[in-house]
């Protein structure tokens, strides 16, 4: 087996030209949706074929791979992920199954090794009493350790007194004497729980990256902002693309510009290339923390409709001085009101700078769950991307789920995919790992069994949206990125299935056709409820991941 970051098909070539033929599969591919081989010369795909064609150009010198009736398609991107968080929630207190403040604090004092405790992923509303543990409660369970457990979330916090008092939360927003933070106290919280030392940092972000090669991505966009981490964070995360043996990371960085020069500043004060000053610069919080700023009150908490962080005259000169300079730029904003706010600076910053200027950015927006046919339609307008989490509309989207409990009958309305489709607004798809998990073909899913039967995508458009797109809302240069014709960058995961079909939006619709006049490629039956297994991912030439029964 060659180890992971060579060439496939380098130790059966030397140091000379490197071929590699899959063959006996199937092959996702525009070129020819009956394929069954392809073959890898270097970092590119040189052919894709028929199986007896294939037999005709296979020798000697190639290293062959025998699918075995497994899936070839293009590697998944990540068009919304954080590297160290995602490797904090893998290493550290996993609690997405505690279902009451006692398992939590259980898990607590249960805990092993030094410093501080770590742990993510609780959700209080899956609780037959969403009562949360006391900052007593919490410390004792702890013993003299300082504790941060993260919201599935990841905008709000449980915190120990011991991390109240180190990290100065007493006078801060956010802070109410309770163990419960969010806003500027989470924020100081999450930063005091984040100072380990480099070679700690550098095993986390390994951590995700091996994990994201293990499930098919060949890509991350890796959104980092002055409230989730420092520029250290970020410059590791960037030099890991040094090695060509991990997923690729595309770095974005989340700090607010109020003119050209301050923009120029921030992007010379971060020692490393980034595509843009985008992605978790928040204009407001999330459903579940309730700090997604709503128009109408929560409907659990009367009187609450959370935080805008920026203003629109902010938000403006951010998006007028990123233009100018021909630069990405973007916002995290799940509310209505959020949403509000940035497409009222969209349109100042276009009647400052023009609004081509504007489109020609390509600015993206990161969630956008609540958004009605006029904001899609202004979205459409300025060429905005739409950075969406299937995900989201799995874990909460269901009747009597979290969007239920805190927005009632908004909820119908949520993560309106097919009206993004629709409307002409570009679509990338992601996890918010650690939000929701590094499982490409669950979101895939996720957008074929949306809640709301009107916001269903086929799998075709959701596959589109979690490959091909994820480079595209990275203004990636090369057009041939995420597809497998001859010439694009041999960049792919194969997977073991047990059926391939096409799959649609809409149950009434036949799902599957034998038809070549069809043409279109197969995907993985998704009905079953399983996900296919990751054979092997192979990034621009270079194998990331393999299973050992890849060349059995």
């Amino acid at each position: 087996m060659n180890q992971p970051g060579t060439p496939v098909g380098q130790q059966h070539q030397g140091s000379g030209r490197r071929v590699t033929m899959y063959r006996n599969g199937s092959i996702y591919t525009a070129a020819d949706p009956f394929a069954t081989a392809m073959v890898v010369d270097g970092d590119t795909v040189a052919w894709v074929g028929s199986e007896p064609a294939a037999t005709s150009i296979a020798d000697s010198s190639m290293e062959i791979i025998d699918l075995h009736g497994a899936l070839l398609a293009p590697g998944f991107v990540d068009s919304h992920a954080h590297l160290t968080e995602t490797g904090l929630a893998l290493g550290g207190l996993q609690l997405g199954t505690v279902r009451s403040a006692t398992e939590l604090l259980d898990a607590v004092a249960a805990a092993g090794g030094s410093g501080t405790i770590l742990g993510h992923g609780w959700d209080e509303t899956t609780w037959n009493d969403p009562t949360l543990p006391s900052l007593e409660e919490i410390q004792r369970a702890a013993g003299d350790r300082q504790v941060y457990l993260s919201r599935v979330d990841v905008h709000s916090a449980l915190v120990s007194a011991s991390l109240v008092a180190t990290a100065g939360l007493d006078d801060l927003d956010g802070y109410t004497g309770t163990a419960r933070v969010v806003r500027a106290a989470h924020t100081a919280a999450r930063l005091h729980a984040r100072r380990f030392p480099e070679a700690e940092r550098r095993t986390y972000q390994e951590l995700a990256l091996k994990e994201a090669a293990s499930h098919g991505y060949v890509a991350l966009a890796e959104m980092s902002a002055p409230h989730i981490c420092g520029p250290e964070d970020l410059r590791m995360a960037a030099s890991w693309n040094e090695h060509g043996d991990r997923p690729q990371i595309l770095p974005y960085w989340g700090e607010l510009a109020s003119s050209e020069e301050h923009a120029q500043e921030i992007l010379e004060g971060l020692g490393t290339h980034v595509l843009g000053l985008a992605g978790d610069l928040n204009m407001d919080g999330s459903i579940g923390s309730r700090t997604a700023a709503l128009l109408e009150d929560y409907s659990d908490a009367p009187g609450q409709r959370g935080s805008l962080y920026l203003s629109v005259d902010e938000a403006a000169k951010h998006l007028a001085a990123t233009s100018a300079l021909g630069l990405q730029a973007g916002f995290h904003v799940i509310g209505d009101a959020g949403l509000g706010a940035v497409l009222d600076a969209l349109d100042s910053a276009a009647a400052e700078v023009g609004e081509q200027r504007i489109r020609a950015a390509g600015h993206r927006l990161e969630h956008v769950e609540m958004a009605d046919q006029s904001a899609i339609d202004r979205l459409a307008k300025y060429s905005v991307t739409v950075s969406v989490q299937p995900g989201f509309d799995a874990a909460w989207g269901a009747p009597g789920g979290l969007y239920e409990q805190r927005l009632g009958n908004r909820s119908r309305s949520m993560n309106p995919f097919a009206s993004f489709y629709s409307s002409g607004v570009p679509i990338a798809f992601g996890s918010d790992s650690p939000v929701t998990a590094l499982r490409p073909w669950s979101s895939v899913r996720a957008c074929l069994e949306h809640s709301n039967p009107d916001q269903r995508i086929s799998a075709r458009a959701a596959f589109l949206g979690h490959t091909r797109a994820g480079w595209r809302a990275a203004k990636h240069r090369n057009p041939l990125m995420g597809q497998l014709v001859p010439g694009a960058p041999a960049s792919f995961a194969v997977w073991e299935v047990d059926e391939l079909m096409v799959q649609v939006a809409d149950s009434r619709v036949q799902s599957w056709s034998t038809d070549p006049r069809a043409r279109t490629p197969l995907l993985p039956a998704l009905d079953t409820g399983a996900d296919p297994r990751c054979l092997q991912t192979v990034h621009q030439g270079r194998e990331l991941f393999a299973h050992e029964s890849l060349r059995v």
